[in-house]
């Protein structure tokens, strides 16, 4: 009894009184029916047998189905027995109950599954009175010794049920109480509850997640991270708090975050590790506001996508090099010098734009300062890298379309032309069309593999003796292309030469010596030329070169 009056809640004191019966009178099974505010009972606790249990737990009978059974019976004072000679006109009303059959009584106090007892339970009654209002029904069943309990059983389940009257009203009275505090820890419990799935959904994602400031002086700044992220770029989560993301990301990239992080949205961008090198990531952005419009959050969801951009770049480089020297394919080659020319041609009386540009001094110097040879004219970086799938900057394979005529002069520096045959000085564009001599008999007396191995070994010859901003391309077959800009005249017929003397040294192949020679034709880029246009006037230099030298001394091969 005791235990009745030390439960928490309703629930736990119901529960706690059908406990009792079973582990305290002697019962087997014991099922407490509450008094609802409709006034029909409901099972509100069960105790003694899961199966019963399951199967009429929270069902409800109605006020006057329990009446009719209250008011039948033998009445052993307040309690109520129903034998089952008796019992059997309640089987079909809607009052839940457990029912199993059984062999007739062998004496007379047997206790026959069918038999019934209920404890009505009241409320402290008022002085002068028996007893309150009806609060629930105690229905027990069968008696551990087999046996219709005794004048000394019958007393203390009717104290028992008196005593869980005074329990019920009581857990009734403080839940009443209690409500408002119930409900704000239910409420308090579900934030937790809320709180911890994000913790483990943030701490153990399997890709990086941070959350990060938004607005006033701190916007940006990390304020949480998960594992993930910190494996990711290397670097602890202590450290990532003294981070943002602007602090991370590469600077080419900056522009691209800012735009996410106001629109909430997502972008494709590199982020630093602490060894100083970029991975790629796909970040997602959420804006994220509390419930009373307080502070708001980014919640930034980080996906390693290295080894995606890693495929990218390496279909992009198939699609624009030659696969077999590893060299920028011919459509590769049109696209660098397409990008230089406009189809404006320079004869034209400059605008004010190009004035304006020429006024600031927007010609960007060559790259010929590393002393391999003379520069001094218009540099344009894309032009030159033949190391791999980044261009000069970090990306992969951005190069911008050819200017449209009359527009954007004011980023263009047009493409002049050297004047005459001699040097005046003017430095451009020069374009080094390259036919090798003699391959053709190397390919008929050892091979094409050893052919191969021949032009694998010139585009290597070709690369290391030009300028790392140069471009040399492959355009098919024998034929290989050079762009090298701030030239003059004589630098290019002295690179021409250089480029010859590295061709022609011995090739050795599976064992012998072999031995090809090169005729080039120097060309010029202008714009108002096409790309197509430019690398025909270097072709029909190159025959016309080729021509002009002795056959002999053209085979080297």
């Amino acid at each position: 009894m005791a235990d009745m009056n030390k439960a928490r809640s309703l629930a736990l004191t119901l529960q706690t009184v059908a406990d009792g019966v079973v582990n305290g009178l002697g019962y087997e099974l014991a099922c407490v029916n509450l008094v609802q505010p409709d006034g029909d009972l409901v099972v509100a606790a069960l105790a003694g047998n899961s199966a019963a249990e399951a199967l009429i737990a929270g069902r409800v009978g109605s006020r006057a189905s329990w009446e009719r059974r209250l008011n039948m019976g033998e009445a052993w004072g307040d309690l109520r027995f129903i034998p089952h000679t008796e019992g059997w006109v309640l089987d079909e009303d809607d009052v839940p109950q457990w029912y199993t059959d059984g062999p007739e009584p062998r004496f007379e106090d047997e206790w026959h599954p069918a038999d019934r007892l209920f404890a009505p339970m009241y409320t402290p009654g008022v002085p002068g009175v028996s007893s309150g209002e009806l609060i629930g029904v105690l229905s027990v069943d069968r008696p551990r010794n087999g046996r219709h309990p005794g004048a000394w059983g019958r007393e203390a389940l009717q104290m028992y049920a008196f005593q869980a009257a005074i329990a019920i009203s009581n857990a009734r009275l403080r839940a009443n109480m209690q409500r408002a505090l119930v409900r704000l820890e239910r409420e308090q419990q579900a934030l937790r509850a809320s709180e911890e799935s994000f913790r483990q959904a943030f701490e153990y994602a399997p890709s990086g997640m941070a959350v990060a400031e938004m607005g006033g002086d701190q916007h940006g700044r990390i304020l949480r991270t998960n594992d993930a992220l910190c494996r990711l770029l290397g670097r602890p989560a202590s450290s990532m708090r003294r981070y943002s993301f602007s602090d991370l990301v590469h600077p080419e990239d900056i522009g691209t975050l800012l735009r996410t992080s106001a629109e909430g949205g997502r972008a494709e961008l590199r982020l630093c590790r602490r060894d100083g090198t970029y991975v790629w990531v796909s970040l997602r952005n959420s804006v994220v506001a509390d419930v009373a419009d307080g502070p708001r959050f980014l919640l930034t969801h980080v996906e390693d996508i290295e080894e995606r951009k890693r495929r990218e770049l390496q279909l992009a480089h198939r699609a624009s090099h030659d696969s077999l020297t590893g060299l920028p394919n011919s459509a590769e080659l049109r696209s660098r010098l397409a990008a230089r020319l406009c189809t404006r041609p320079t004869a034209m009386e400059p605008g004010v734009v190009d004035t304006i540009d020429a006024a600031y001094g927007e010609v960007a110097a060559g790259p010929g300062a590393n002393g391999l040879y003379d520069t001094g004219g218009p540099y344009d970086a894309r032009l030159y890298d033949t190391s791999g799938p980044y261009d000069v900057n970090g990306h992969g394979f951005d190069h911008r379309p050819a200017v449209d005529a009359f527009g954007a002069y004011d980023h263009h520096v047009h493409t002049v032309t050297p004047e005459g045959e001699r040097d005046d000085g003017t430095k451009g564009l020069a374009v080094l069309f390259c036919d090798l001599d003699g391959f053709k008999s190397i390919n008929d007396r050892f091979g094409h593999n050893a052919g191969d191995a021949v032009l694998i070994e010139v585009a290597r010859r070709l690369s290391g003796a030009v300028r790392d901003g140069d471009t040399v391309a492959r355009l098919g077959g024998d034929e290989f292309v050079v762009l090298a800009d701030g030239l003059g005249r004589a630098d290019a017929e002295d690179l021409a030469v250089r480029l010859r003397n590295e061709i022609i040294q011995p090739i050795r192949v599976d064992g012998r010596a072999m031995r090809v020679g090169a005729s080039f034709g120097i060309g010029w880029a202008q714009c108002g030329m096409t790309a197509d246009e430019v690398l025909q006037s270097a072709d029909e230099r190159m025959y016309v070169e080729k021509r002009s030298r002795p056959k002999a001394h053209r085979r080297a091969g």
